[in-house]
């Protein structure tokens, strides 16, 4: 049975919808925390990057990491949507909602969330500009942030 908290999904979502049904009716949460993570174009040039992954795979890998960050903060919920396929520059990319009874463990269990997408998850992302394609390569500032934890 899927985990309803990790969705991997070529389509669009709505972020503003996403978040007024997260945690919503909720009386044993006192802090949610949301982040929207966009596709970047640092130089420009940026046209599309795609992005792979290995279904099942990614989502057990996701459902352990929440499963990790749930115990680990005593979160009363989580949601992580990640997006695979063709994107443009601008478009959401992936989104993580965490819900806890204080807002530290939300904060801090949506950081951790959101440096293991960065780094570890098993996503693979293709940029492609006027130079051709290339493979994004694992950033050691990514890497370090993973780290902290």
């Amino acid at each position: 049975m899927a985990d309803p908290r990790i969705r991997v999904q070529a389509d669009s979502f709505d972020y503003g919808r996403e978040v007024a049904g997260f945690g919503t009716g909720r009386r044993d949460v006192g802090a949610v925390v949301t982040f929207l993570g966009v596709v970047r174009d640092d130089a420009g040039t940026l046209d599309r990057m795609e992005i792979e992954h290995y279904p099942g795979m990614t989502e057990k890998a996701l459902a352990a990491i929440v499963a990790e960050a749930t115990a680990r903060w005593a979160l009363v919920d989580a949601l992580v949507i990640h997006r695979h396929g063709t994107l443009r520059p601008g478009e959401a990319i992936m989104m993580v909602a965490t819900a806890a009874r204080h807002r530290a463990a939300a904060f801090e269990a949506a950081e951790f969330l959101m440096d293991y997408l960065k780094s570890r998850a098993p996503f693979w992302k293709k940029e492609f500009g006027p130079g051709g394609a290339d493979w994004v390569a694992a950033k050691t500032e990514d890497e370090a942030a993973l780290d902290r934890w």
